[in-house]
């Protein structure tokens, strides 16, 4: 349910901007500074939730961080109420605590996700991973069926449901209790090993961050796409991120991690430049599908 609500409500936001830069009067690469700083938040946040979650358990942190970032999603809109002179530090300020909170949130989810793998008995994080993509996939739908609605009204009832659901899941997260152990440094550099698979993850996280944060924005304003229409380039992607991560553990059994790896890596590759060459609503979605495929199994594995 946290990964599928973390989905959800990532792509509600994210399918709403055109809209925030009509809200706000920015250029794409004002926006663009915008993401930055949401991803500036996640990147000095990583390194040390790994050390919270040791510190704290998992749980703790991740209902923590799961709170925070939904509670923050209103204030996209409400920024504008502040004044002319705080409204943008304000959304700036905003996106750099959503990149915070989703930084801490993925780290804690994901060390929840592991234990119960543990205990499973098999691999099976891929269908976890898959639940962030079904939630993306309602999200970018539901953005479709409030694109003329207000900003404001649409982020909070999004935030309201988001937190109705996470107070009823939290009574089911694992409890984990923090193990007695020295201390460590909080950050420590990585290895060989670590810097490699750092590498594949990077290159996978750019084209997941390209569909989940411009995909919208690529449709209406280059491919030409009507404003219902354009989250749905992002819903195509998510759902072929949800296939491809239901049937991605017996994938990863059959194939090997490695052949799977440089197979899908391939797919993306021309999924994206697909998308790319032909700017027409109806193949820019066609490719962003065949990226969802591309793509689904890489940051699980």
């Amino acid at each position: 349910t946290i990964f599928f609500l973390n989905g959800f409500a990532h792509a509600n936001y994210y399918s709403r901007l055109p809209r925030i830069q009509d809200l706000y009067g920015f250029d794409n690469g004002m926006i663009s500074m915008v993401l930055l700083s949401s991803s500036l938040g996640a990147f000095l946040a990583m390194p040390f939730s790994g050390w919270m979650v040791v510190r704290n358990g998992s749980r703790s942190v991740g209902m923590f961080s799961v709170y925070m970032y939904c509670g923050l999603v209103p204030f996209i809109a409400l920024c504008p109420e502040l004044g002319p002179s705080f409204a943008i530090p304000g959304l700036f300020t905003v996106f750099f605590l959503l990149g915070v909170s989703s930084g801490m949130l993925d780290v804690a989810m994901n060390a929840q996700a592991v234990m119960i793998e543990q205990r499973w008995g098999k691999p099976i994080m891929t269908s976890f991973h898959a639940f962030f993509s079904i939630g993306m996939m309602l999200g970018a739908l539901t953005a479709s069926l409030f694109s003329e609605m207000s900003l404001v009204y649409h982020l909070t009832f999004i935030t309201i449901l988001d937190i109705i659901i996470i107070t009823i899941a939290r009574f089911y997260i694992l409890h984990d209790k923090p193990e007695k152990k020295e201390e460590g440094p909080a950050f420590r550099l990585p290895n060989a090993a670590m810097i490699g698979v750092g590498l594949i993850a990077f290159c996978s996280m750019l084209g997941e961050g390209a569909m989940a944060d411009w995909s919208t924005n690529y449709m209406e304003n280059f491919a030409h796409a009507s404003v219902s229409l354009a989250p749905i380039g992002l819903s195509a992607f998510a759902f072929a991120m949800t296939i491809g991560r239901v049937f991605g553990d017996a994938a990863r059994v059959k194939f090997g991690d490695r052949k799977l790896l440089i197979v899908c890596g391939l797919i993306a590759s021309f999924g994206l430049g697909l998308a790319v060459l032909f700017p027409d609503p109806v193949v820019v979605i066609a490719g962003f599908l065949i990226v969802g495929i591309g793509l689904a199994t890489i940051v699980p594995i």
